[in-house]
């Protein structure tokens, strides 16, 4: 059948409405062989890696999942918890609560589900579940606050082509971004605030955010743009001045020119500026992963202290916060406004028992 269905479906079932929120992904388990294949299904998404395509199909194949499994997998394995993935166990979290505050809410009209852009469990397969279960409007919440194509554009991408072959298509909404949205501001700056009154303030405060090549910026890309205003408003609700803080873009791969300054080569200069204590926030980051437990919390702390820094702290990740949720929560209250959750089946059941369908 070139079309799916759903076998179970009843026609005088009710109608539900299901929110997927999405992240980027983590292989199943810190070893070469899960590394390889997760790394294969992201480095080949041409949303990730805007080289040609034949180009890019050998330097992938030929070289890179030759040497960067192992490697990765190292790094993965010094973040590896007895649940698994942090990432994911975050994300599972997450769409717990949100389900929690969703039912109070709505009572069981609203379901919820995770998924990853790359690996398990897939939007595909969350989509599926849901409309299983009877979902008929469905809202994606991408948990990317600044929107940048390799990451909200791709799962948009797996979206539409989850919905490639489906028989029955449900009403679809899909969160973009929230990078200025105020409550998600007030969050960070909260989460911030919190670390001052244990640990003090230090001489900097730096916002370092995943980056991106610099040419995506030139051809259109708002991320670089969303990034520094998600800094600026937090710096705002925090009260500081433009010299307390800084915005730079850490995990570049490959040669080219990425979006600058760069979160490592800023920290290894800091102590020569006379900075000698540094506090690290994410916020484009909505969960805890590997780039910020490892490659903020471990590897950029040694090039501070090394290059003469005396104090370094990593401010954790926004996570199952219940002020993350309550943001959470709040943006899919916002935009499942007008789907009613009293859907009429009765005349739908009905039309469809005197056609001999299952009612």
């Amino acid at each position: 059948m070139k079309y799916r269905g759903s076998p179970n479906f009843s026609h005088g079932q009710e109608d539900k409405i299901g929110v997927i929120v999405t992240n980027l992904g983590t292989p199943d388990a810190p070893n070469k062989v899960a590394l390889k294949r997760y790394l294969k299904e992201f480095l080949s998404d041409p949303r990730v890696v805007e080289v040609p395509r034949l180009l890019w199909w050998m330097i992938l194949n030929l070289v890179i999942l030759n040497i960067r499994p192992k490697r990765s997998a190292k790094a993965y394995s010094t973040v590896w918890t007895e649940q698994g993935s942090p990432l994911l166990v975050h994300t599972q979290n997450q769409a717990v609560a949100l389900a929690d505050v969703m039912r109070q809410q709505f009572g069981d009209s609203v379901i919820v589900e995770h998924a990853m852009r790359y690996g398990s469990p897939s939007i595909d397969s969350s989509v599926e579940k849901l409309l299983q279960a009877g979902v008929r409007k469905l809202l994606v919440l991408p948990l990317y606050p600044q929107y940048c194509a390799s990451t909200s554009g791709s799962t948009f991408d797996a979206l539409s082509h989850s919905m490639e072959n489906r028989r029955w298509l449900p009403d679809i909404r899909f969160i973009s971004h929230y990078h200025d949205n105020v409550d998600y501001i007030q969050a960070v700056a909260d989460k911030i605030r919190a670390h001052w009154q244990t640990h003090a303030k230090a001489d900097k405060l730096l916002f370092s955010y995943h980056g991106i090549p610099k040419r995506y910026l030139l051809n259109g890309d708002p991320y670089h743009c969303e990034c520094h205003k998600t800094s600026r408003l937090i710096a705002e609700n925090l009260g500081l001045n433009k010299n307390e803080h800084m915005t730079t873009f850490q995990s570049r791969f490959g040669r080219e020119e990425w979006l600058k300054p760069y979160t490592d080569e800023t920290l290894k200069g800091f102590p020569l500026q006379g900075v000698k204590s540094v506090q690290v926030v994410c916020p484009g980051f909505s969960a805890d992963c590997l780039e910020t437990i490892e490659e903020i919390g471990e590897e950029n702390r040694e090039y501070f202290m090394h290059a003469g820094g005396e104090r370094y702290e990593y401010i954790e990740a926004l996570n199952s916060d219940p002020q993350h949720i309550a943001l959470l929560a709040s943006l899919v209250s916002q935009n499942i406004q007008g789907w009613s959750v009293d859907a009429d089946v009765t005349l739908r059941a009905n039309l469809a028992k005197s056609l001999g369908a299952k009612d």
